[in-house]
């Protein structure tokens, strides 16, 4: 049954529908591969009979001749961070120990108004806090990836780390996902596939457990970029249940996938030339840009001035608003209680044995940002500095279309190679971050190997709502680098 893992969810699509398969033999070989591939620690929770009895009711559905959904006996995997009736959701972290939602998030509504099945919920850094999905209470992810001559276990980036593991390691179709500074695609760089963070306010965050309010934003990662198209489509709506949530009607992000982009303009941002950036990821920018020049698209140069300042104040908001997020899990409602003398006692017992060190450290310094005498040195200087970022890219938007980044400093590192120094771990969003802060569309396309045999993502960041051109854009930088590698796990 490998050759119906490797289908694409368009191909399995199709196929469905022309009877070739059923959904249930497409679950069961997923299931399968999920079973061969538990080394990778990739999910926290297997749903096998729901995902039987979802498929099932596909092939129900589609023997009767009846509407197929948008995703109709396609299996997803899902980050842990969505809430799912009945079905244990931990943020990957300990102190949600035994919680099971009593009701479902938006956007895996719509993933099963569409046709979808459930394969299981996905590790992930906990609360989503981390680049390397190493600081989950359930173990590190590996990716499915490994260097040539190294056996050393890699990460696969992170937050949304079981995502892309999984969705590369031909154990779900696509993966829904989460992106607070990067969370989609970095992870989606470091194990070949393709992940997109759509404008914030284009997925509900309803249902989702909050890290950063403001900049938490939901997406799939997919093998595909026209797989990534059909998959935002079923996600993205307005959602009048979360504030957040923009009434703008979802476009056939599919039917976006023309392949020309002849006229079109796309930017270079001088001030992503960072030092010490790897030859590898220059050369591979470098290639983009020929790629796109050679479809009929211009390269501009542009700048983006504010950019240095972008992981600063990325790492005073997020911190503020987790700590915020964060104070609803006291042992009192919901998850894990550890007893006290008194509420106080058990509120520190119940939070000093439930979060791990880097949501500890996160609660800290949000803490310390927000707190009297700190706020407007911090805080408040790190919200106008956002300001400036996002006017930053609003003028450059009057140059070009479209802009193109590599989407991260290098390619995937060793499990527990920079777990001793934050700032170093940090650092993997500098190319991602800005995005957040503007709350504007990105997506990672892989677009070549390492010396090494690591895949490497090219970033395109589009105009806040026009996640279209970024398909249309993304679709023709796939068909150019032609990537079709595969981490040797799966042949």
């Amino acid at each position: 049954m490998a050759e119906l893992t490797d289908l694409t969810i368009a191909a399995a699509r199709d196929g469905l529908k022309a009877r070739k398969f059923s959904a249930r033999e497409i679950t069961e070989a997923h299931l399968a591969a999920m079973g061969r591939a538990r080394d990778l620690n990739a999910f926290i929770t297997e749903t096998p009979d729901k995902a039987i009895s979802m498929a099932g009711a596909s092939d129900v559905r589609l023997a009767r001749g009846e509407p197929a959904g948008a995703l109709e006996g396609v299996p997803l995997a899902i980050k842990d961070l969505f809430c799912t009736d009945g079905v244990l959701t931990t943020a990957g972290s300990h102190i949600l120990d035994g919680f099971k939602p009593p009701y479902e998030s938006t956007v895996t509504s719509n993933l099963w108004r569409a046709g979808a099945v459930m394969l299981g919920k996905l590790n992930l850094d906990e609360f989503a806090m981390g680049s390397s999905n190493t600081t989950s209470y359930y173990g590190p992810v590996k990716n499915p990836w490994q260097r040539r001559g190294d056996n050393r276990p890699l990460v696969p980036g992170g937050s949304s780390g079981g995502s892309a593991a999984s969705v590369a390691a031909r154990i779900a179709m696509g993966a829904t996902a989460t992106d607070t500074g990067g969370s989609i695609r970095q992870p989606a760089s470091f194990c070949g596939v393709v992940g997109i963070k759509p404008t914030y306010g284009r997925c509900s965050r309803w249902g989702i457990v909050a890290f950063a309010s403001s900049l938490d934003q939901a997406g799939p990662i997919t093998r595909t970029v026209r797989d990534a198209a059909i998959m935002l489509g079923a996600m993205a709506g307005h959602d009048p249940k979360d504030s957040t949530s923009v009434p703008r009607p979802v476009p056939n992000y599919e039917a976006a996938l023309t392949g020309d982009v002849r006229g079109l303009k796309f930017g270079i941002p001088k001030e992503y030339r960072i030092g010490g950036l790897p030859t590898e990821v220059e050369r591979l920018w470098q290639k983009g840009v020929d790629w796109l020049k050679a479809a009929g698209a211009v390269p501009v140069e542009i700048s983006l001035p504010h950019t240095k300042y972008a992981l600063p104040a990325y790492y005073i908001i997020a911190p503020a608003e987790a700590s915020s997020n964060l104070a609803r899990y006291d042992g009192v409602r919901f998850g894990l209680r550890v007893p006290g003398a008194s509420i106080d006692e058990m509120y520190e017992n119940t939070r000093a044995a439930g979060f791990g060190a880097e949501v500890r450290r996160r609660v800290m310094i949000g803490t310390y940002v927000l707190s009297a005498g700190y706020y407007d040195a911090y805080y408040l200087k790190a919200q106008k500095v956002r300001s400036l970022i996002a006017r930053d890219f609003a003028e450059a938007y009057k140059k070009c279309d479209v802009i193109l980044t590599p989407t991260a400093p290098s390619a995937a590192f060793a499990i527990g190679e920079k777990m001793d120094n934050p700032i170093a771990m940090y650092l993997n969003d500098v190319f991602t971050v800005t995005v957040n802060l503007a709350g504007l569309p990105g997506i990672s396309v892989p677009a070549g190997l390492t010396d090494d045999g690591l895949p490497l993502g090219l970033q395109l960041i589009g105009r806040a709502f026009d996640e279209a051109t970024l398909f249309r854009v993304a679709g023709v930088l796939e068909s150019a680098a032609g990537f079709a590698a595969k981490p040797a796990m799966v042949g």
